[in-house]
């Protein structure tokens, strides 16, 4: 007797249990089982990390992470990825990379939303003297007295090597001294300077920001978020990028370095 007592009382526990998941998954449909896959640009890195713990919790939705450079010519871009038949939800890039993959046909119609803006800035290693930035000449001299500069590789780094630099009439000069690894390279001594998004800057250790580059030669980077064409998560990925581009990851945002577009 006591042994079907026991066997009552599990059948029953098991039954209860699995009412509970029933229940949960009709009141909760999309949250209890979407996956949402998002391919990300460093320069949104920062805000995306900090922000998301609260979206997962909030949402009951997972989201599962890749990396990739917003333009270029690697084969690890988010251009290549998509292009190569990379599974993915959502793209979270600098809106000039995500306006090429639009004309491409990439992404839905319709669902592109502008989330940051950040700064180009100088950046040091910690401790070491500033230099002065604060006028156009002034970046200049600085640029070329440097043993070598440190950039992206990604938008930032494309604009300064085929634009900025040109402009300033130092292409040549810069040539032989620009290193592509960006804040890291600054940190590990490899580079004197670095010039590139504020919101790629202050996440490496070891290094500060000394300023913005001057406002002639500035070139502000949006960052904007959208939906792949193919996206199995559609109403999750909607649901992420609408997050991202409301109130609550405002600080977040800020935090990283960036100013929040569209706060709703």
């Amino acid at each position: 007797m006591m042994k079907q007592n026991a066997c009552f009382g599990r059948l029953n526990s098991g039954l209860i249990s699995a009412a509970i998941a029933v229940v949960m998954a009709v009141a909760f449909p999309s949250a209890s089982f979407a996956q949402v896959k998002v391919i990300l640009s460093n320069g949104f890195g920062a805000a995306y990390r900090e922000a998301l713990p609260d979206f997962e919790k909030s949402s009951g939705i997972k989201v599962t992470t890749a990396m990739g450079a917003s333009q270029g010519n690697g084969p690890n871009t988010i251009g290549a990825q998509l292009r190569r038949g990379e599974p993915a939800d959502v793209v979270i890039m600098n809106k000039a990379g995500l306006d090429d993959l639009i004309a491409e046909g990439k992404i839905a119609k319709g669902t592109n939303v502008d989330l940051a803006q950040t700064l180009l800035a100088v950046a040091i290693r910690s401790g070491s003297p500033k230099p002065d930035v604060s006028t156009v000449d002034a970046f200049k001299k600085t640029l070329l007295s440097a043993k070598s500069v440190s950039v992206d590789a990604s938008t930032s780094g494309i604009y300064l090597t085929t634009k900025a630099f040109p402009r300033l009439g130092i292409a040549k000069e810069m040539e032989g001294k620009t290193i592509k690894e960006g804040a890291p390279g600054v940190a590990s001594g490899k580079a004197d300077i670095a010039v590139m998004l504020v919101s790629e800057i202050l996440p490496v250790k070891g290094v500060e920001v000394v300023a913005p580059v001057p406002a002639e030669i500035q070139e502000p980077s949006t960052f904007s978020a959208a939906v792949v064409v193919g996206a199995k998560e559609v109403e999750a990925a909607k649901k992420l990028i609408a997050f991202l581009a409301s109130q609550r990851a405002s600080a977040a945002i800020k935090h990283s370095g960036m100013e929040p577009l569209g706060r709703k």
